[in-house]
């Protein structure tokens, strides 16, 4: 195993990582300010969203012969951002384990390609757009207070992606990082070295958590994380079975949970850095990507304290910049594929704007009203076809 080990897929694996704690992390970090969490808590959120990443991303990786890459679920950390700060931590915990058992009897059981047919491929990304929408959108609002800042971030994010699709975020971060310091006059003085202090939350579970956020949790990662990533590694030509990788990452989930992670996934924007050819000539000898990937996130675990001080250095408003820019490729492929289906538009259409609306009924968050009315317009949308096809048939036959 060794002599597969190569340069370039250990750096795969770093600017993976890199990319991850550029991008989604960004989004981490906006959910927990919206909570109003102490920087402990911060810690040992980033400590078990990396430490889920680390373990599962090294024993897939050599269990399969195959660079799998794990991570946290970018979509599900959104929609804590909506349903902060009226959910509690405790409640937001009880959901993450809820969503990783449902996670896991679909795995164990081998339904994962049976359920993610039955759920309405418009109604599910259209979700997803909705619940990414709005937290698109604060990039954009910082243009109100910092407009020059936001400017050229949006432009470097235009430039950067135009050189490199794959380390763009990185470039945004360093980006950020110069723009902080002269323009917003971010302060990088307190930056040290500081181990992880992990801090066991206990659940607690309720309706308005277990409907608002962990049925919608478990929608997203099955069809906006497991499902593409699984299409990108089978792509890169890798043979695997779904059932061991759902299953394992959704135990996984299980302890982290009681840390502040959220749910631990197949990794859809970075899997694509491991999978390349830049990765190493050789498909046979990626997996050591997916290793290296996990080795820099048992990394990142352990130093979890100087991540959380280094993005807490950052201005707010650099924050919601980096993380709303971050998003803008998910939101753009969710809504291309809600709006595919023609004949299903109305029901993609609403279950986006119930989405993206906010609204919370009866303590339940929008993305579940969102599902909830798209797929039964998406019900009463086939039975009215069907009907106008009989009508029309018994018509042609008199």
């Amino acid at each position: 195993m060794l002599k597969d080990l190569s340069i370039s897929t250990i750096i795969a694996g770093l600017m993976a990582v890199l990319v991850s704690y550029s991008g989604p992390l960004a989004i981490f970090f906006q959910a927990a300010q919206n909570a109003g969490i102490s920087v402990e808590m911060m810690t040992s959120w980033v400590w078990a969203i990396s430490i889920g990443a680390a373990v599962t991303g090294i024993a897939l990786s050599l269990w399969f012969k195959i660079p799998v890459i794990t991570a946290w679920s970018a979509p599900g950390t959104v929609l804590l951002v909506t349903l902060f700060p009226e959910l509690s931590i405790n409640e937001a915990v009880a959901a993450y384990i809820t969503a990783a058992v449902i996670i896991f009897l679909i795995g164990i059981t081998g339904l994962f390609d049976k359920v993610v047919q039955i759920i309405p491929k418009g109604v599910a990304a259209a979700m997803m757009a909705g619940i990414l929408f709005d937290f698109g959108l604060g990039a954009f609002r910082a243009l109100d207070s910092v407009p020059l800042v936001t400017s050229v971030m949006i432009f470097g994010f235009v430039l950067f992606k135009f050189l490199s699709r794959a380390y763009f975020l990185v470039l945004m971060v360093v980006l950020g990082v110069v723009l902080s310091v002269t323009a917003l006059d971010a302060n990088l003085s307190q930056l040290e070295w500081r181990l992880a202090s992990p801090m066991l939350i206990m659940p607690a579970w309720s309706w308005s958590s277990t409907l608002g956020l962990a049925l919608p949790l478990v929608i997203v990662s099955l069809t906006g994380q497991f499902l593409p990533g699984f299409t990108i590694l089978k792509a890169s030509g890798y043979s695997f079975a779904s059932r061991p990788i759902v299953s394992m990452l959704s135990l996984v989930s299980i302890p982290t949970a009681f840390f502040g992670g959220i749910t631990t996934v197949i990794a859809a924007i970075t899997a694509s850095i491991c999978t390349s050819p830049d990765a190493h000539e050789n498909p046979d000898k990626r997996y050591w990507a997916g290793v290296a990937n996990g080795v820099f996130y048992l990394i990142g675990g352990i130093l979890a304290g100087s991540i959380v001080l280094f993005f807490t250095s950052f201005p707010g408003e650099m924050i919601a910049i980096i993380a709303g820019l971050a998003l803008l490729g998910a939101i753009s492929n969710s809504l291309t594929a809600a709006l595919e289906d023609k004949t299903h538009l109305d029901a993609s259409l609403i279950t986006f704007m119930a989405t993206a609306s906010g609204v919370s009924i009866f303590g339940i968050g929008s993305a579940f009203w969102g599902v909830v009315l798209g797929s039964a317009v998406y019900v009463l949308q086939g039975v009215l076809r069907a009907r106008q096809a009989r009508l029309e048939e018994a018509v042609s036959q008199r």
